[in-house]
């Protein structure tokens, strides 16, 4: 059995935790994760699992769409509730207008910096080793592109609201909100994170780790609740082998890419399927030959 089980993180779980979770529901060690999670947030979490997980580092970098809860007025040590409160200001001059004319700063391609609670390295040490132990160290920006940044609601009067930010990889939702509070002068952090897409899948395709556990348990099987691992690569151009050329590519001969049927050009990726329709992984051409790239 191969292939992904897209789960609704619960809150409180590490990536880690439901990958370790899942281990002991689904009795396999072949199991891995894409697109990590702090405790915090909710929401999808794509899980592979058997030969799927050579896919975990080949991934297109997929926009992922949030929705994130938040509070003007205060600034915490972690940019979040969990952390530890270290200002407080007023807010009550803030309208829904304001709130958005600063809004419009944060879209499109701008720059970030790091938390320092973030799995980030510097200089071979985890951002968050370091700020456990009460040292902050200088941080370069990272470009990141936020795509859509909708006001969902607020109330002026608890300077509480929520947010939907469509955004590139390596966008830290809580920073954006921290930044989004020092514009608008009086701090804000945020409140919950629930991630709504990832990978190109959404929460209607997620399933719970109770669920799962359930199936399991009653004898249904988690097969059903498997995604084949060729959905991943559905934006990839198909190329289809004949009887021949499927026992070659199986055994790493290098085919002729003039010779198949639908060949990217040089230099591409492509989703190979054998001669069943059955999706054997991903090679690639190059100097006119299309070469196994990783198979499944």
């Amino acid at each position: 059995m191969a292939g992904i089980i897209c789960i609704n993180k619960p809150k409180g779980f590490t990536s880690f935790d439901v990958v370790a979770k899942l281990r002991g529901i689904l009795k396999m060690r072949r199991i891995g994760h894409a697109g990590t999670l702090d405790p915090m947030a909710e929401g999808v979490l794509p899980v592979f699992i058997g030969s799927a997980t050579k896919a975990c580092d080949m991934l297109p970098d997929h926009d992922k769409i949030y929705r994130a809860g938040f509070k003007l007025g205060l600034v915490t040590d972690t940019q979040d509730s969990t952390g530890e409160i270290i200002a407080k200001s007023d807010f009550s001059d803030i309208t829904e207008d304001s709130l958005e004319a600063v809004l419009g700063k944060f879209r499109g391609d701008i720059m970030q910096i790091p938390p320092m609670y973030s799995a980030v390295s510097v200089n071979g040490q985890r951002l968050y080793e370091l700020a456990r132990k009460g040292i902050e160290v200088e941080r370069k920006p990272r470009p990141i592109t936020v795509y859509s940044l909708k006001l969902l609601s607020f109330d002026s009067e608890t300077g509480e609201g929520a947010l939907e930010i469509s955004c590139s990889k390596g966008t830290y939702i809580r920073t954006l909100i921290h930044d989004i509070g020092t514009e608008l002068r009086c701090g804000g952090i945020m409140t919950s994170l629930v991630r709504t897409s990832a990978c190109g899948f959404t929460l209607e395709v997620c399933h719970t780790l109770d669920e799962i556990s359930e199936a399991v348990k009653s004898g249904q099987g988690f097969q059903s609740f498997v995604i084949p691992i060729e959905r991943v690569f559905g934006y990839l151009p198909q190329v289809h082998l004949n009887e021949r050329q499927t026992e070659m590519y199986r055994n790493g001969v290098r085919l002729d890419a003039s010779r198949l049927y639908g060949s990217p050009a040089n230099g591409e990726r492509a989703a190979v399927y054998g001669c069943d329709g059955i999706f054997l992984g991903i090679g690639v051409v190059s100097d006119g030959l299309l070469k196994v790239l990783k198979n499944f």
